[in-house]
C-alpha cells in the first residue's frame, strides 16, 4: 500500500537541477564519469546528467544486494576505465551503507582521481557503515519509499512522486 507523498515531481526536479549545478560547478574543467548503480538510480541518473552542464562520461553497474551470508558481487561492472579519472557515484538511495561501502571499496582500488558518492535519498537512521555523502538529494525517516524509479517488488517505479510505503520488503 502506498503511503504519504514524501516529494513531490517539482520538489524532485527542483532538487536535482541543484545537484547537476554544485557538480557542474566542483567539476568545472574536468570531465567526471557519472557512475550510477542499477536498477533503481537509473531515472535519477538520467535526469542528472541532464543536469550536470559540463561535459561528463557516465557509465552503470550492478550488484547484489548485501547480506550477511552472501556478500556483495557485482553482476554488471563498469566498462569505463576509472583510473586517474574523477568519478561520482549515483544511488538512489542510502540505507546501512553496506552495500555502499563495499562498491566504493572496489572502485577506490582502480585509483580515480577522486571518488564522490551523490544519493537521491539518504536514511540515516538505518546507517551501520561510516559513509561520506558529498551530494544529498534528501534525507527520509526510517521509512521505505517508491516512485521515482524506486520499487516495491518491482511496481511503482513509474510514479513521478516519492511515496512512504506501508511495508519493508
Amino acid at each position: 500500500m502506498i503511503g504519504d507523498l514524501l516529494f513531490d515531481a517539482p520538489s524532485i526536479a527542483t532538487r536535482v537541477r541543484e545537484l547537476g549545478a554544485e557538480i557542474a560547478r566542483d567539476y568545472a574543467g574536468k570531465t567526471p564519469v557519472v557512475l550510477g548503480v542499477l536498477n533503481s538510480a537509473a531515472v535519477f541518473l538520467a535526469d542528472l546528467m541532464r543536469a550536470i552542464e559540463i561535459p561528463c562520461e557516465y557509465d552503470v553497474l550492478a550488484v547484489t544486494k548485501f547480506s550477511e551470508h552472501e556478500g556483495i558481487r557485482f553482476q554488471k561492472d563498469t566498462s569505463a576505465s576509472l583510473e586517474g579519472r574523477h568519478v561520482i557515484l549515483v544511488e538512489d538511495t542510502i540505507d546501512t551503507g553496506m552495500t555502499l561501502q563495499y562498491i566504493v571499496k572496489a572502485l577506490r582500488a582502480r585509483e580515480p582521481a577522486s571518488l564522490a558518492v551523490c544519493a537521491l535519498l539518504d536514511r540515516p537512521a538505518r546507517r551501520i557503515a561510516d559513509i561520506e555523502i558529498k551530494y544529498r538529494g534528501f534525507e527520509i525517516p526510517d521509512v521505505y519509499v517508491v516512485g521515482y524509479g524506486l520499487d516495491y517488488h518491482g511496481r511503482y517505479r513509474e510514479l513521478q512522486g516519492l511515496y512512504a510505503h506501508g511495508t519493508w520488503p
